[in-house]
């Protein structure tokens, strides 16, 4: 299963992005979904998930500035990020896990740079 990650970039402090991630192979909507990142020295951490039936959950970092959305029909997971800081700056990875029988796949990862 491949997954196709979109949108990260560079952007000054108080900016956004949108991130999006395709899996176009696979029956989505039987999958959860997340965005996690990973910045340099660091541990891969949680950042947003969305179960089958579209509960979402943050983390407190994030909160009230990033929102994770699934299309079942394009078989997308976005992450809309706003008020960007410079420690929002990573490496972003869409994963999904098959709801039932708990196997993960995930995304090649994708950039996200601010600048102060």
């Amino acid at each position: 299963v491949q997954l196709q990650a979109s949108g990260g970039g560079s952007v000054q402090a108080g900016g956004s992005l949108r991130l999006s991630c395709a899996a176009p192979q696979i029956s989505f909507r039987i999958y959860v979904a997340g965005w996690y990142r990973q910045a340099p020295g660091q541990q891969r951490e949680l950042v947003a998930t969305i179960s089958t039936r579209g509960l979402t959950d943050y983390a407190d970092s994030v909160k009230g500035r990033f929102t994770i959305s699934r299309d079942n029909d394009r078989k997308t997971v976005d992450l809309q990020m706003k008020a960007l800081t410079p420690e929002d700056t990573s490496v972003y990875y869409c994963k999904i896990r098959h709801e039932r029988l708990n196997v993960d796949f995930w995304g090649q990862g994708t950039q996200v740079t601010v600048s102060s």
